[in-house]
């Protein structure tokens, strides 16, 4: 396994994010256990998370998951870093969402409680919330640190300016601040090259990408039997307006000999700013064909190719828009 600085700290997390976001709906509680514990033993020791993953309001299913399988013990809180995410909704009441201090001191609470951990490796925004005043979400943030239930803060969706702001108010408070920006970003999502990343790079935020493989897009979707992978509505709305791309990138990946969707991960390992993308195995062996990834070489000819597929916004702003 790789590892790497999660931004500007000096916290070691692994090149490749293990994904729980189909613990409980898609996998069932016996084997999501094994693929966590799979997924340590091959060295991975990112866990990311949300109190919203299972999709039944106020349960946080899949945390309750992963918390039963922290306690079983043998050194497995000590051998991850755990993220989880808040801002959703956790229940039907006024205050049961967004980033009040008022919904993060209980969201953060709640989260201990089900994933059975005395504290948070990193605690992540899930969007940014407009009608919140930015002193008051950090003032909640730096007393949760105080307390030792947090370590680390990550955003997650937010714009580029949101992500400023956030940090001169941070410097402002002589508070670490942000330290990881979670956003979607793969070979067909690239907005997030025009000021996101630029953004990321500049505050010193690790950037972990979410849906790398395009919700299975880049999955090798147009030979679906045999690529074992599930496409949902979105996915296939998506395709519909990239078909022909799709179709050029799998030729490509076959003309190279390598499945769609390791290209794809690869891909965004090569970009310096990113930290680790999230892979989400609903099944064990998922989980060991996407590991091999982080010995994958994607060559000068190779990445160029892939631009003239898929072809970013021009770089970042304002030079992709202007002169």
């Amino acid at each position: 396994m790789q590892y790497t600085n999660l931004g500007r700290t000096g916290l070691k997390v692994s090149r490749l994010c293990l994904g729980t976001m189909n613990f409980g709906p898609e996998t069932t509680e016996t084997d999501s256990h094994a693929i966590m514990d799979k997924a340590c033993e091959l060295g991975l020791n990112f866990f990311d998370t949300a109190d919203i993953y299972g999709w039944k309001k106020g349960e946080g299913w899949t945390e309750q998951i992963i918390g039963r399988w922290l306690a079983q013990g043998g050194g497995r809180r000590e051998s991850i870093v755990l993220a989880t995410k808040l801002y959703g909704d956790t229940g039907d009441g006024p205050n049961d969402r967004g980033l009040s201090a008022y919904h993060i001191r209980k969201a953060c609470e709640d989260s201990l409680r089900r994933l059975q951990t005395d504290h948070i490796d990193l605690y992540q925004m899930h969007h940014i919330a407009r009608d919140t005043p930015v002193d008051e979400i950090l003032q909640a943030m730096e007393q949760l640190t105080r307390e030792g239930k947090i370590l680390y803060l990550g955003s997650s969706n937010f714009p580029a300016w949101h992500i400023a702001e956030m940090q001169m108010a941070a410097r402002r408070r002589n508070f670490l601040g942000l330290v990881s920006e979670q956003c979607i970003y793969s070979l067909a999502d690239r907005m997030a090259e025009l000021e996101v990343l630029p953004a990321a790079e500049r505050f010193g935020l690790g950037v972990i990408p979410w849906s790398p493989v395009g919700g299975g897009m880049l999955a090798g979707i147009l030979q679906r039997p045999k690529s074992g992978r599930r496409a949902n509505d979105f996915t296939l709305k998506k395709l519909a307006r990239n078909t022909e791309k799709v179709e050029k990138y799998e030729a490509f990946c076959k003309e190279i000999g390598q499945p769609p969707a390791d290209v794809a991960l690869a891909w965004t390992l090569t970009n310096p700013v990113i930290t680790a993308p999230i892979i989400g195995p609903r099944i064990m062996e998922q989980l060991e064909a996407t590991v091999k990834i982080l010995d994958m070489k994607l060559d000068e000819a190779t990445l160029a190719r892939l631009d003239e597929i898929w072809p970013g916004p021009g770089g970042p702003s304002p030079e992709a828009y202007s002169w």
